[in-house]
C-alpha cells in the first residue's frame, strides 16, 4: 500500500463516527512525521519582471536561479521536493544545513549580480522552519512549519533576506537572529544577522 493510500485510509477511520481522533492521529504522527527543516525560496519582482519584459525573460531567470541554488542545496545535504514558479521548497535532515545553504545561495547572488543588467539581476527570498512534518510518498509534506517557512520566504522577506521560525531559531542558539515581526498574528519571525552586522 502506498503511502498516500495508507494515509487516505486512516483519514477515513477518523472520519467515522465515534472515532478515537488522538489516537488516529497519533497513528498518522508516528507513521508519516518527520522533524526536518524546510527552506522556501522566492524570487524578487516576478509580477514586475513579466509584465516588463515578458515570461520567457523570467523563465530564463528561474533557470539560471536553479542553477546556481540546486547544486548548493546538494553540496549542504538539500533536496528539492518542488518547484512551482519562481519558488523552491527545499528539505534538509539538520538546521545548521539549511542555514549554511540559505547563506551560500544569498553570497552567490551578491556574487554574480555585479556582472548582471539590472533586469537580470537574481535576488533571492528565503524563508526557513524546523519542526516535524507529515511526509508522503516521499515527496509531499504538509505542517505548520512548512506553510510559515512559505509565507516567510513568499511574502514577508526581502531580496537578499533570511528569515526564521521561532522554532528553527531556537534549534541554532549560536547564530545571531533578531525579532522580524509576527507570523500569523501571533508566532514571532526572526531575521538571520551575519556575525558583522550585514543580512
Amino acid at each position: 500500500m502506498s503511502d498516500a493510500a495508507e494515509l487516505a485510509a486512516l483519514l477515513a477511520r477518523r472520519r467515522a463516527d465515534g472515532a478515537d481522533l488522538a489516537a488516529i492521529d497519533a497513528a498518522i504522527t508516528a507513521r508519516f512525521g518527520r522533524t526536518l527543516a524546510v527552506m522556501f525560496t522566492d524570487l524578487v519582482g516576478f509580477s514586475r519582471a513579466v509584465e516588463a519584459f515578458g515570461i520567457v525573460h523570467f523563465l530564463q531567470l528561474i533557470d539560471e536561479a536553479e542553477a546556481l541554488f540546486l547544486p548548493l542545496a546538494a553540496q549542504h545535504g538539500g533536496r528539492c521536493v518542488k518547484r512551482e514558479g519562481d519558488s523552491l521548497l527545499l528539505v534538509f535532515a539538520e538546521p545548521a544545513d539549511a542555514l549554511a545553504c540559505a547563506r551560500a545561495m544569498v553570497a552567490a547572488t551578491v556574487a554574480v549580480n555585479p556582472t548582471r543588467q539590472p533586469e537580470t539581476r537574481i535576488e533571492v527570498c528565503i524563508g526557513l522552519g524546523y519542526g516535524t512534518m507529515l511526509c508522503i510518498d516521499d515527496g509531499e509534506l504538509w505542517g505548520a512549519e512548512l506553510n510559515a517557512a512559505s509565507k516567510l520566504g513568499e511574502e514577508i522577506a526581502h531580496g537578499g533576506e533570511i528569515l526564521a521560525t521561532g522554532p528553527f531559531r531556537d534549534a541554532l542558539p549560536q547564530h545571531r537572529f533578531e525579532p522580524h515581526g509576527e507570523l500569523f498574528g501571533r508566532r514571532p519571525a526572526y531575521r538571520y544577522r551575519e556575525a558583522d552586522g550585514s543580512a
